[in-house]
């Protein structure tokens, strides 16, 4: 069977794209997103017979059925390096089901302690694998610059999974003060001959929008090009080969809760994600596309609700939005990337619409679907949002109920999870251990407001030192190593530098 190509959301690419293509290019010409032509369908004992393999063998699984332009050899070899002993548990992302009976996917057993690793301990060895091929065949003959815009986790897991990858190199943009200090400090201490990290004044909208207006600089495209024998390329979740592992874990968990008894086979559960950029919900849309019996994707958003007011209303408006900073920083972002590949899929993929509603978005900061997108919208997605002080009301409360400590990202879905839950069972996506975000989980559970100043003795403390008291007072388990001594490795990246296009472009030519 032919491999499976990729086109893009605003139908500006001349020509479909093998998956190679769309991964080292990152984001399609004009601005669009990469997709594939076709979503493989699984039957559900196909589904159900990825309990009996190991999660690498699963995500091959996948990855074939998506038609991806290696060989099967080559794709069974890449995801047994992306998922092995590199991960702390060796089920990669376990099911933990509380005493109320929902069900938690633990996405952050990987080496950054975020959900960005499930894609990000992938994506850079496909990415390289691809580069390499495109260089086989005399296609290209210069390397990458991964460029990256963070709300937090997302930086640290992909300079992980990028350092010393053989061909590329990979420079961070996070927000200057909107990341907790551990997030921080995991960015700072990275270790690797080429990676690069910056501060940038402004918030998480601003990184992205500084990244995007990079990329679309063909000027400085090409200077990278002629200087320093370099392309820009992108591992955000506007990336397919982002996009593409996270699928996988939701067709996975479907048939780990059926072999564990927690769902009977062919039944529908509903999934909830603590989303801001979209891709981590738009994957377990594909995931139901597939096949998957999933029903409905409750969308759970903090007090930035931009998404929960669309879902809600079919508008997306930012022209008069305030940006609230968070205790759930990594959904602090009020420009939600992935959302064009959904308004694609559900408008037939019409690309003419989606070049109007984004054209109306950069121009006039607001868009309205039309009624018949809308309404398919509706028909898969319901949605709340969680203010500060609920999240962190929700940590303690699980806690003291089920004696389960969570970050304040998963708190944020759990919350949503409860009141939207309907007569399915629910899995809820965990995505940041809580050792992450200490300081909030700390507030969480001494009762403290959201903002609230820490007593002086614990303010005192690093990041590191108030992990090991809430672990002290709590007893939820050991704290992952790569969290557990930030303390003792020295900072290497402490620039801040501003946000407009030019300074970006100029710490890029520095770091080249």
């Amino acid at each position: 069977m032919t491999a499976n190509n990729y086109t893009d959301t605003r139908g500006l690419t001349s020509e479909a794209v093998p998956f190679t293509h769309a991964v080292v290019k990152g984001i399609a010409e004009g601005g669009g997103l990469f997709v594939p032509e076709r979503i493989p369908q699984l039957e559900l004992d196909s589904i159900l017979s990825l309990a009996g393999m190991t999660y690498a063998q699963r995500a091959a699984y996948i990855y074939k059925a998506f038609q991806v332009n290696l060989s099967d050899e080559e794709i069974d070899a890449l995801m047994a390096q992306a998922y092995g002993n590199n991960f702390d548990d060796e089920r990669i992302c376990p099911i933990t089901t509380l005493d109320n009976g929902t069900h938690i996917m633990e996405l952050w057993h990987g080496p950054t302690s975020a959900f960005k690793d499930m894609a990000l301990q992938c994506l850079p060895l496909f990415f390289s694998a691809s580069a390499q091929h495109l260089r086989d065949e005399g296609l290209i003959d210069y390397e990458f610059l991964i460029l990256v815009a963070t709300s937090g986790d997302t930086g640290k897991a992909a300079l992980e999974g990028f350092a010393n990858k053989r061909g590329v190199s990979i420079g961070v943009l996070y927000p200057d003060g909107g990341v907790s200090d551990i997030q921080r400090k995991q960015m700072a201490t990275q270790a690797g001959d080429n990676v690069c990290v910056w501060a940038v004044r402004g918030n998480f909208d601003d990184c992205q929008t500084g990244a995007k207006a990079v990329f679309n600089d063909a000027s400085f495209a090409e200077t990278l090009m002629d200087t320093h024998k370099l392309a820009l390329s992108s591992a955000n979740s506007i990336n397919w080969g982002r996009l593409l592992p996270q699928i996988v874990y939701y067709v996975s968990a479907y048939s780990e809760l059926v072999a564990a008894g927690q769902v009977e086979a062919g039944a529908a559960i509903d999934v909830c994600v603590p989303t801001g950029n979209f891709g981590n919900i738009l994957a377990a849309w594909y995931a139901k596309q597939m096949g998957t019996p999933i029903e409905r994707l409750l969308c759970a958003s903090n007090e930035n609700r931009v998404l929960t007011d669309f879902i809600n209303t079919g508008t997306y408006d930012i022209s008069d939005r305030d940006f609230v900073l968070t205790p759930s920083p990594s959904m602090d972002i009020l420009v939600s990337s992935n959302l064009e590949r959904q308004l694609f899929e559900l408008t037939g993929r019409d690309a003419d619409a989606i070049r109007g509603w984004m054209d109306d978005l950069s121009r006039n900061k607001c868009f309205r679907v039309d009624a018949g997108t809308f309404a398919k919208l509706r028909g898969d997605f319901v949605s709340d949002s969680v203010n500060s002080a609920e999240c962190l009301q929700t940590i303690r409360s699980c806690f003291e109920e089920n004696g389960y400590l969570m970050d304040p990202h998963t708190a944020v879905a759990y919350e949503v999870a409860q009141r939207l839950k309907g007569e399915n069972p629910v899995l809820v996506a965990s995505t940041a251990h809580w050792a992450k975000f200490g300081d909030n989980v700390y507030r969480a559970l001494h009762g403290l407001e959201p903002g609230a100043a820490l007593p002086e003795d614990v303010a005192a403390l690093t990041g590191c030192e108030l992990n090991r008291r809430i672990e002290s007072e709590t007893n939820a388990g050991p704290i992952p190593e790569g969290l557990a001594k930030l303390d003792s490795i020295p900072m290497r990246f402490t620039e801040v530098i501003d946000k407009e296009t030019h300074a970006i472009e100029d710490a890029v030519l520095q770091f080249c």
